[in-house]
């Protein structure tokens, strides 16, 4: 038995048993039922829960044992049940809405292999809608009952691999369907260890894809909302409730009362979209066009039109410093590592050339620089960061401690000026300047992802409030509204731009999506990836991102839609939805590249449905880029 784990310093681990001490270079959490145990052994929280779960084996059915071939195994969502063969009889468990935690306070480690007393005033619903839904069941006796535990993390899925900031600990954990998930799992874990990354991407099961901020008080009530939605229908707009709101920016309850939509991402509160008058204040879950439809297209409109503003709180952020951070940079980044009140757009990429992330490089002095990108893989990032940390560069997480807004539009600069007293007109596309924007200190960068002409202006969260206000009284004049992230991903579809774990992510190459145009091949540098990406910059690879416009009816591509081309399937959909500059739906897709050309006809299934799309590589908006760069 596994009495202590305790570091040596060296990134190797003691394990202390009862039968003496074992000194690993890496150390495995596969407890099971005892992972949080042993995570806290380890000082590590590890977001998973144990849940009581039941099943019924009947006794044999003809109508089982005289089937030539096994029977399907059957998901019923309506009855929140799974069903299969087993033996000559059936196997049917159920995941009840009236469902319980296990072992709320630790697993008893005199816990073994015994089951847990028949309940089944908890299952008597579910027992009932399955006995009208397979009326041989309620004719088969029951040959034996199980009811025991096993493991959820907050979304269902494993926690698998590296853990972040600790060298050597790995987990294998949260595995709750162990026949169907291990072989991928073991697969996976073996890769990882051995080659230094996984054969496609894993970040669905990546411990990584939960922070620090998560609690045993955050993953109960989410722990048992996945349980009761295990066999629901899951919609691409859906926001789930439990555990909410959990974390929040300073303008929470101000957004709040200006009728703002909300959604999560990492467990912070983002706005979708703001209700205005008789527009709804809750998005109807649907795999076609929402609810919110009509008021995403008023906020578009307000942005190309005048002006938009929204929060930067949802993008991850790292300050980088030190006598040698900008070597270090160099060799971590594929892209140009940009000079002082520069930014620069880079690829980080892996060793065997795929996607680690899509960075903004800002260099706020010759040893300081702002890094930006997705805010759902800071945990990701940062263990990618110091595994390849280096003496002399210090490296932190400040995507909590730098807030603000992002204004955006042809009004913008305008905006931003009536609000300074320093002249903001030679703030050039890609410039970063320090700027004291009414009250407030602030970082001020001339980027944005709505394709327009933007600003991204940071603060200290604790001068959020004035900065808002500043910014919003300044704004009226000028026309000025809010957006939410709905109308943020339309506005990027009018230029095509992509989006991490959409397009962008560790399936692909920067080749394959485009951001190799960002690589700079003439640096003196051998960064991460360099002679992958060298090899397909030689031959480049078979398939290429492109864009399309549907002829779609109701509904827009979300992600996987087929592509049929010369009636056979030959790509798939990485991401879509409506341009409401253009009213046109849009969908981005990888497709093979020796068929690429504009104008290409395909057709792409949607919910079902056979629609006729054509290849198209103008930008909808803007298309020199002359009013983004102007």
């Amino acid at each position: 038995m596994v009495r202590e784990i305790a570091p040596r310093g060296n990134g190797t681990w003691d394990v202390m048993t009862n039968k003496g001490a074992i000194h690993a270079e890496h150390l495995v959490n596969a407890a099971g039922l005892w992972a949080r145990e042993v995570g806290e052994m380890m000082n590590v929280y590890l977001p998973l829960h144990p849940m009581e779960h039941q099943y019924i084996i009947t006794d044999e059915v003809p109508e089982i044992y005289d089937r030539a071939h096994e029977h399907p195994h059957v998901m019923d969502p309506a009855g929140e049940s799974y069903l299969r063969q087993e033996g000559r009889g059936l196997c049917i468990g159920f995941y009840e809405q009236n469902c319980r935690l296990w072992a709320v306070d630790g697993t008893p480690f005199t816990f073994g292999q015994e089951l847990l007393a028949d309940d089944f005033d908890k299952i008597d619903k579910s027992i009932e809608f399955a006995y009208k839904r397979f009326p041989v069941l309620e004719r088969a006796g029951v040959k034996a009952v199980i009811h025991g535990p096993f493991t959820f993390a907050p979304d269902g899925n494993p926690l698998i691999g590296p853990i972040p900031s600790q060298q050597g600990l790995w987990s294998a954990c949260g595995v709750m369907a162990g026949f169907s998930q291990g072989g991928g799992v073991g697969l996976m874990l073996a890769q990882w260890m051995i080659e230094g990354e996984c054969e496609r991407d894993v970040t669905a099961m990546d411990v990584a894809r939960f922070g620090d901020w998560i609690s045993p008080g955050y993953t109960r009530p989410k722990v048992i909302e996945n349980y009761q939605k295990r066999f629901s229908v899951a919609y691409p707009n859906e926001e789930l409730p439990a555990a909410r709101p959990h974390r929040t920016t300073p303008m929470y309850d101000i957004f709040d009362g200006m009728g703002a939509v909300w959604g999560a991402q990492f467990g912070l509160e983002v706005v979708n979209y703001f209700a205005e008058g008789n527009e709804p204040r809750y998005e109807t879950p649907s795999f076609r066009r929402s609810n919110a439809f009509a008021a995403t297209a008023r906020e578009v409109k307000a942005v190309r039109e005048a002006a938009g503003i929204n929060e930067v709180h949802n993008f991850g952020k790292y300050r980088v410093t030190g006598p040698k951070a900008r070597d270090w940079l160099d060799r971590l980044m594929a892209g140009r590592v940009p000079q002082v009140g520069r930014v620069s757009l880079t690829p980080m990429l892996s060793p065997k050339g795929k996607l680690v992330g899509d960075f903004t490089i800002s260099c706020l002095g010759e040893t300081e620089f702002q890094l930006t990108a997705s805010y759902g893989s800071q945990a990701y990032h940062m263990r990618w960061f110091l595994q390849h940390q280096e003496d002399d560069v210090s490296i932190y997480n400040i995507s909590d401690k730098l807030t603000g807004f992002q204004i955006a539009g042809p009004r913008a600069r305008e905006v931003l000026q009536a609000c300074t007293r320093s002249d903001v007109s030679d703030i050039c596309f890609l410039d970063v300047r320090p700027l004291t924007v009414g009250m407030t200190d602030c970082v001020v960068q001339r980027v944005s992802y709505t394709g327009d002409l933007g600003y991204e202006i940071y603060c200290d969260p604790m001068a959020q409030r004035e900065l808002w206000a500043t910014l919003w009284d300044a704004g009226q004049p000028k026309g000025m509204r809010l957006f939410g992230m709905r109308a943020m991903m339309s506005l990027g579809l009018d230029k095509f731009f992509g989006s991490w774990l959409s397009e962008f992510g560790p399936d692909y190459t920067a080749a394959e999506t485009g951001l190799d145009r960002f690589i700079s091949f003439k640096k003196n540098s051998d960064f991460i990836g360099r002679s992958a990406a060298e090899h397909e910059r030689a031959r480049p690879p078979t398939r290429q991102l492109v864009a399309f416009e549907v002829d779609a009816l109701d509904a827009d591509v979300q992600a996987y839609e087929p592509v049929w081309i010369d009636g056979n399937v030959q790509g798939f959909c990485t991401s879509g939805g409506y341009s409401h500059f253009a009213g046109k739906s849009i969908a981005m897709a990888l497709i093979p590249r020796k068929k690429v050309a504009e104008g290409l006809a395909v057709e792409i299934e949607i919910l079902g449905d056979i629609r006729p799309a054509r290849l198209i590589t103008i930008p909808l908006f803007d298309a020199d880029g002359a009013q983004m760069r102007g």
